[in-house]
């Protein structure tokens, strides 16, 4: 299994439950696809370099994980469709 590091920002204006159900869900699909998380640090809401959709602000959310490549792949093709998402990045860490 690889090591995988990935970032993703919210949107600004999702309640605290909504952010949670974003992250469960996410860590659900890690581990639904052979994965396992193992650390996931919410850094909170952060002004943007450059305004996304209207967004000035965004909510980032650090994972980092262990997987094969589909798992990576899968959580990418999930990821471009939820709509709460701004922008997000995989990035497979080196060993």
């Amino acid at each position: 299994m690889r090591n995988y590091e990935i970032m993703y920002v919210l949107k600004p204006d999702l309640d605290e439950e909504k952010v949670a159900a974003v992250i469960e869900k996410f860590t659900k699909l890690i581990s639904a696809n052979g994965g396992e998380v193992i650390s996931t640090d919410k850094w909170g809401k952060r002004r943007l370099a450059y305004e996304i959709n209207d967004y000035r602000e965004g909510i980032y959310i650090l994972v980092n994980f262990k997987g094969e490549a589909g798992t990576a792949q899968e959580l990418d093709r999930v990821m471009k469709i939820t709509d709460e998402i701004l922008r997000f990045m995989i990035i497979k860490k080196d060993e």
